[in-house]
């Protein structure tokens, strides 16, 4: 068994080092610091937490950001998002319906952006999509071959590179950190007191 989970690390490192660094990285991060309005994230399934997450990074690090639901944007809740705003939207095999229909939704509403994170930029969402962001072909190590994991994994540890460059390109201080996060340990941290709250 043992074995077995060094063979799942090994497999999802290997994936995260296998991301191909291209200019279309440098023109993501270069795009979403000239956004006037805010970041939304969007994505479904093990992706949708994956954009979840990318949204409370980019929150944290000085990138006003927000995660929308896929479900409730067909619903009204596209309305949220203006012209000022970007959309990162994140898929795998970039197929996605619920994805595909924000991204044709946010189209119409003429926004800033929108920055595909998937496989391919041969895909659906690449080809809707300004900027795409390959992860290329990523075989997951489940034994059936299909639980988002190695593929999760990768676009976690894109979104992170991302936001923390920005966060270096913004200057950003432990101040600014602890004004956003002032609660916890790492509020604490921030402000140098190792406050627990």
């Amino acid at each position: 068994m043992l074995e077995r989970v060094k063979e799942i690390l090994h497999a999802e490192a290997e994936a995260i080092q296998s991301i191909p660094i291209s200019p279309e990285i440098e023109r993501a991060i270069t795009t979403i610091m000239s956004c006037k309005g805010k970041l939304f994230t969007t994505g479904i399934g093990k992706a949708g937490y994956v954009a979840r997450k990318a949204a409370s990074t980019f929150c944290t690090t000085g990138t006003p950001s927000v995660f929308v639901h896929p479900g409730d944007a067909r619903h009204g809740d596209v309305g949220v998002i203006t012209p000022h705003d970007i959309l990162l939207a994140y898929s795998n095999s970039g197929k996605t319906r619920e994805v595909l229909e924000i991204v044709e939704f946010t189209k119409h509403l003429g926004v800033h952006a929108i920055i595909a994170v998937c496989a391919s930029k041969a895909s659906p969402l690449g080809e809707l999509c300004d900027i795409v962001l390959e992860i290329g072909d990523i075989k997951e190590p489940c034994p059936l071959g299909l639980t988002p994991s190695a593929s999760t994994s990768a676009m976690t540890a894109l979104s992170d590179a991302i936001a923390l460059v920005i966060m270096g390109e913004l200057k950003f201080t432990a101040a600014d950190f602890a004004a956003r996060h002032h609660g916890g340990y790492l509020g604490g941290k921030s402000r140098g007191d190792g406050a627990v709250n």
